[in-house]
């Protein structure tokens, strides 16, 4: 018996907040929007992928964001993430504790939701 990999990671938003999960997830992370299955969507919310990692959103009612817990993401380069995320006014948190064998920033979503970006170091 073994776990063979992670499926999704799900993060909470608040109702009717889909364009603007869109414009981030989309437009300044990179990932696509895949279809959620008839059921689950009308619930509201969105998925996203990118390769093998996805994002679901859904939405949750008295929305609080997820300020410590949070996805990882890898990235090929934090530099070049770190410059458009401030071209589009995003907040980074860069005063992380040293990871060995890592650069790492924390980000939050639109709805405050952390993300922590991460660049292996070769």
């Amino acid at each position: 018996m073994k776990i063979l990999n992670l499926h999704h990671v799900q993060l909470a938003m608040p109702a009717g907040q889909e364009d603007k999960a869109r414009e981030f997830y989309i437009h300044l992370l990179g990932f696509d929007e895949i279809p959620k299955p008839p059921d689950l969507a009308k619930r509201g919310g969105v998925w996203f992928q990118h390769q093998q990692v996805q994002i679901h959103l859904g939405i949750e009612k008295d929305f609080r964001p997820a300020q410590k817990a949070h996805p990882a993401l890898i990235v090929d380069s934090l530099d070049e993430f770190i410059t458009a995320l401030q071209s589009a006014d995003l907040e980074i948190d860069s005063a992380q504790p040293a990871l060995s064998g890592f650069k790492r920033v924390h980000i939050f979503d639109p709805f405050g939701n952390r993300i922590e970006l991460m660049e292996i170091i070769k």
